[in-house]
């Protein structure tokens, strides 16, 4: 009995014992896991106190750069302010200036005039007195000396008259020449245009240098894409915040350039997105020509014209004939024909039609083996214009012969605009045709899709289709144009011809 109660007391002090121990190593736990807590926590506190340091820091640095970027700006405004201030004051001093020396000729004016009135009024005393001498010599009045001289000079005069009549025919003669040159002389002053010389690159302004990267791509292939879709050389160099846009088809630089603004703006830049922006921006750009055209029409109060013409009207706003705009030059041949028209009594608005469809033979979709001439009174006819403005489309330079007498007006008109100093540049129209046979000489090859000249004439980029030319063809048509080149045209430096094959594979999930 007493070992059983003494094993009984056994096991609870046993199991009082167990229980403490536990608590103390639980306690221990516990006070170890607050304290690991604590440290993470303070390490995590520091982090973030050091984060939040960095972070003020760099938004510090960033609101430093702004605020220096608004003060440049804001003393380069005040120093044009301060500049234009400056050339104000001139302009004002020399108005002054000249103010007083217009006040002092005009007062040394009024004092010559009298000096003159005075000298006018001793002429005529003088006058009256050897009149009154002359009369007492010869014993004859005033009135019967008159009477006398007027019957000597009669039979004088008759005789004159006639040599006058004469020398008046043949005056009259030599007036009809100079009147023909004064109807063109007026009509010269009456039409005043500006001059809008091509050039063959565009600028195109971004907001920052970070873009260049985002449009040449990853190993440059937005910019090889971008380049192929449009056929221009996009140049990205140390130029800040621009980009050049060199080719010389004025519409393709436009198409380039709309698409690339579109783009920029959008954010969104890759081959795919490159391709449907181009191909968008080239439908919102002929919409634009068709625009041209109708309020060309309208401005010149032309009604009537088929739809196409109208088309083909808008489209000369992108060409150029020897360095002058061909719409500009267009519009301002069509004005001079009116007037014209109107000093010699023919039919204005069939002149003035004329005069603005003369060189539409020069913006055709396809470019046939023809004089512009021919080929614009063939468009004519096709469209329904009347057969006067057809031949004074043709015979501008005298392609056929003219039966209407509104086509040497056309033809004259013509050569007035064109002949004004400045007005025209030769070596444009030579660089585009040399530019036109280079892209035409690579078209020419089977499976080539499209070819672009770029860098002024010095590269040639042809594109051909992967089913029809093999790698080892691509080298062969590389060589061949290039030797064709060299033996069939004359060029400045040298060309390089790059020979560009891309296989495409595209599918569908639906």
């Amino acid at each position: 009995m007493n070992l059983v109660i003494g094993l009984l007391v056994g096991l609870a002090g046993g199991g009082v014992a167990a229980f403490i121990l536990q608590n103390v190593i639980l306690k221990s736990k516990k006070d170890q896991l607050i304290r690991e807590a604590e440290l993470e926590g303070e390490n995590i506190k520091k982090e973030k106190i050091l984060q939040a340091k960095e972070k003020f820091l760099r938004l510090k640095e960033e609101h430093e750069q702004a605020m220096k970027e608004k003060e440049r700006r804001l003393q380069s405004t005040e120093d044009k302010a301060r500049a234009r201030e400056k050339t104000l004051s001139q302009k004002i001093e020399e108005v002054s200036r000249k103010e007083k020396e217009l006040e002092k000729n005009q007062a040394d004016l009024e004092a010559k005039v009298q000096v003159v009135e005075l000298k006018h009024q001793e002429l005529e005393k003088i006058q009256d007195k050897r009149v009154a001498e002359l009369s007492k010599i010869s014993a004859l009045s005033v009135d019967d000396a008159k009477n006398q001289l007027m019957e000597a000079l009669k039979d004088e005069a008759r005789t004159g008259a006639m040599t006058h009549i004469k020398e008046i025919v043949e005056e009259a003669k030599l007036n009809a020449n100079r009147e023909a040159k004064k109807i063109v002389i007026q009509s010269i002053q009456r039409v005043a245009t500006e001059q809008a010389v091509e050039n063959a690159v565009s600028v195109f302004n971004i907001d920052s240098d970070e873009v260049k990267g985002r449009i040449i791509g990853r190993e440059g292939r937005n910019i090889r894409a971008l380049e192929a879709a449009t056929g221009v050389e996009i140049i990205v160099d140390d130029t800040p915040e621009a980009i050049i846009l060199s080719c010389f088809d004025p519409v393709r630089r436009e198409i380039a350039r709309l698409a690339l603004h579109q783009l920029v703006t959008d954010g969104r830049i890759h081959p795919a997105r490159i391709e449907e922006v181009v191909a968008k921006t080239r439908k919102q750009l002929e919409e634009e020509i068709a625009e041209t055209g109708r309020r060309t029409c309208m401005d010149l109060g032309i009604h009537g014209l088929h739809p196409e013409l109208t088309r083909m009207v808008g489209r000369m706003k992108y060409r150029s004939s020897y360095g002058q705009n061909l719409l500009q030059h267009s519009r301002e041949v069509a004005n001079l024909c009116a007037i014209m028209a109107a000093e010699l009594g023919l039919n204005v608005k069939l002149a003035k039609r004329a005069g603005l469809l003369h060189d539409i033979g020069k913006v055709p979709d396809e470019e046939p083996e023809l004089p512009h001439a021919i080929l614009g009174m063939k468009l004519a006819e096709k469209y329904g214009e009347k057969p006067d403005v057809c031949n004074a489309i043709g015979a501008h330079h005298d392609e056929v012969e003219m039966t209407t007498l509104i086509s040497p007006i056309v033809q004259v008109c013509d050569a007035v605009s064109g002949a004004r100093p400045g007005a025209r540049r030769e070596i444009v129209e030579a660089y585009i045709k040399r530019i036109k046979e280079l892209e035409g000489l690579a078209l020419s090859y089977d499976g080539v899709s499209s070819a672009y000249a770029i860098q002024a004439g010095r590269e040639l980029r042809v594109l051909v289709e992967a089913e029809k030319v093999t790698d080892a063809k691509a080298d062969e048509l590389s060589f061949t144009i290039s030797q064709r080149i060299q033996t069939e045209m004359t060029y400045p430096g040298q060309v390089k011809v790059t020979v560009i094959r891309e296989k495409r594979s595209v599918n569908y999930a639906k």
